[in-house]
């Protein structure tokens, strides 16, 4: 039983897989922030074309 209990003390592969999970979650939210950031640039800009087109057609 003191055998069993060392080697699961010793396992690292549980924390590798923690440790991969905490870098996947980290690349999501740094990528979810960088498309909330795009897409408030775009919905600007494709609003300003809006106005400027019917400006335009008036």
């Amino acid at each position: 039983m003191k055998t069993i209990m060392k080697r699961f003390a010793a396992d690292q592969s549980g924390a590798t897989a923690i440790e991969y999970g905490l870098i996947a979650a980290l690349i999501a939210v740094a990528i979810i922030a960088a498309v909330k950031g795009v897409a408030g640039s775009l919905n600007t800009k494709f609003a300003d074309i809006a106005t400027k087109i019917t400006a335009a057609g008036n």
